[in-house]
């Protein structure tokens, strides 16, 4: 068994090295259970130090030109030749005990994928209370936070990866694909709980309240355009960090 563990990045030199250390730790794992793994992190046209770091923290490292977060995922899927992928994205710190509840699942022969419950990495109230409310609706839906995705290497290919014409919530689409799969399939889609992915709350102290309400106001009056649209995505794609 091998596991291709892939991590999207743009302009993270301040935490790409600290996020491939954890994630190297807590793969100790997959070789507990002599299984293989590769740090595959896909370079999405960074300006700064971001692909030299994780070369020195030996990471295969790929370039994708356009600045688009899913397209970033499936070019490190391109080059992955693991049996499973884990996407985890730069500003998130997996532990031990989740990867080996991943091997479970994988281990099951049941799971096709899957992704996991979720906690601040500061006691923030606001950014708290949202992050339990996305736990119970990720449960309930069996929706996989963009931080944490896995899914078995063949039915990634077989679905499509993540479309490519979705700038924000690429992860919800893909979930809801991988769900019809696994019903078509009598399989299962797992989003593990007990093991929360440590993910960081930057974004609610780059960005002010009002810049948070006005995308929000905007996707709810035009979910289907304001998707699709990299420059109406700021919170995302403008390299603020």
């Amino acid at each position: 068994m091998k596991i291709s563990i892939i991590i999207p990045a743009f302009n993270e030199e301040k935490l790409i090295g600290q996020t491939l250390a954890t994630i190297r730790q807590a793969a100790t794992v997959f070789a507990e259970l002599r299984w293989e793994f590769e740090l595959i992190v896909c370079d999405n046209n960074s300006n700064d130090r971001t692909a030299e770091i994780a070369r020195e923290h030996q990471a295969i490292v790929v370039f994708e030109r356009l600045n688009q977060i899913g397209r970033a995922r499936n070019s490190g899927a391109r080059a992955a030749s693991g049996d499973w992928f884990i996407f985890i994205d730069a500003d998130s710190a997996p532990n031990p005990n989740l990867f080996r509840a991943v091997a479970r699942e994988i281990e099951s022969g049941v799971c096709v994928g899957g992704g996991a419950t979720m906690r601040p990495d500061q006691p923030i109230l606001v950014v708290s209370i949202l992050i339990r409310v996305w736990n119970l609706v990720s449960r309930l839906k069996r929706w996989a936070a963009g931080s944490f995705i896995f899914c078995n290497a063949k039915v990634f290919r077989q679905i499509g990866g993540f479309d490519e014409e979705l700038f924000v919530s690429e992860e919800i689409e893909f979930s809801n694909r991988l769900n019809a799969f696994a019903r078509a399939q009598h399989r299962k889609v797992t989003i593990i709980s007990g093991f929360p992915l440590v993910t960081s709350v930057r974004k609610f102290h780059l960005y002010s309240g009002f810049e948070h309400t006005r995308f929000l106001i905007k996707a709810a009056l035009r979910p289907g355009a304001i998707l699709r649209q990299r420059e109406d995505c700021p919170i995302w794609y403008d390299g603020r960090r």
